[in-house]
């Protein structure tokens, strides 16, 4: 089983197969509108200007599991995120990443990756040990630990890297110029 197997919902609810980004780079994140990562969309917009005609696309999919930092409807997500920070990338339907009801993608890419830590430089870094052990979600290393977790897919479908909220960009926009040489 690979990627291009699942189908995941549009912000229309519409149903969308994976296999429709067959041949593409892709980056895939769950997101928040209320986060203190939430400024990342100015810097995954920028990636998505700079690698979208070389075949990479982002998708984006909202999720209100982590301290519930993104409450609104998916419509309102969108308007959101449009307005304040200008993406044009692709946006899904809320989904949640972890637990019984999680999405079958994120039950896919969790259960093929596992939590890398994060980067002890980051300013955010203390908070959110705090939070995951308060959240009880320190135990499963293969869980989302907070919003703007981002996975590498390859053009073939397989999974490339795991990266943490505390990831700066430039690593993923390293990792996605070697990938797509």
């Amino acid at each position: 089983m690979n990627i291009y197997d699942l189908k995941v919902l549009d912000k229309n609810n519409n149903e969308v197969s994976l296999s429709s980004f067959k041949g593409k780079t892709l980056l895939i994140f769950n997101s928040a509108t209320h986060c203190g990562f939430t400024p990342t969309y100015n810097e995954l917009e920028k990636l998505y200007e700079k690698y979208e005609d070389k075949g990479v696309e982002l998708l984006d999919f909202p999720c209100n599991q982590f301290k519930e930092q993104a409450p609104e409807d998916i419509s309102e997500i969108d308007k959101f995120c449009s307005l304040n920070f200008n993406t044009k990338f692709k946006r899904f339907a809320k989904v949640e990443v972890n637990g019984e009801n999680a999405s079958p993608l994120f039950k896919f890419l969790t259960s093929n990756t596992s939590f890398g830590g994060f980067d002890e430089n980051h300013d955010l870094t203390p908070i959110l040990n705090d939070l995951v052990k308060e959240m009880g979600n320190d135990k499963d290393v293969h869980s989302i630990k907070w919003n703007f977790t981002k996975f590498l897919i390859s053009k073939d479908g397989n999974i490339v890297k795991r990266y943490e909220p505390t990831t700066p960009i430039s690593v993923i926009d390293k990792d996605i110029e070697n990938l797509i040489k």
